[in-house]
């Protein structure tokens, strides 16, 4: 348990980061699916809308520290690779 005010405060403020973080990875997650979901279906449009609303999002990740630089890359360059296969 924690005893001294800074330790108290930094348990609130992890609680705090946590619960935005795990949100930022959701949508980034429901950004993702919906690509994979269209791709799935053969709509080479809808996979392609998809794709250009998820990249920012990626992007975006990338930039709070939610993910790695290399990880949203790798998942951008895969997912840019399903749609150009459609």
């Amino acid at each position: 348990m924690a005893n001294t005010p800074q330790a108290k405060k930094r348990i609130r403020r992890n609680n705090r980061r946590a619960e935005i973080n795990t949100a930022r990875m959701s949508r980034i997650r429901n950004f993702v699916k919906k690509v994979e979901a269209a791709c799935e279906n053969g709509d080479k449009k809808a996979a392609a809308e998809a794709l250009r609303n998820a990249q920012p999002e990626l992007a975006r990740g990338v930039a709070r520290g939610v993910l790695h630089k290399n990880t949203a890359a790798r998942k951008m360059s895969r997912l840019t690779k399903r749609v150009a296969a459609l």
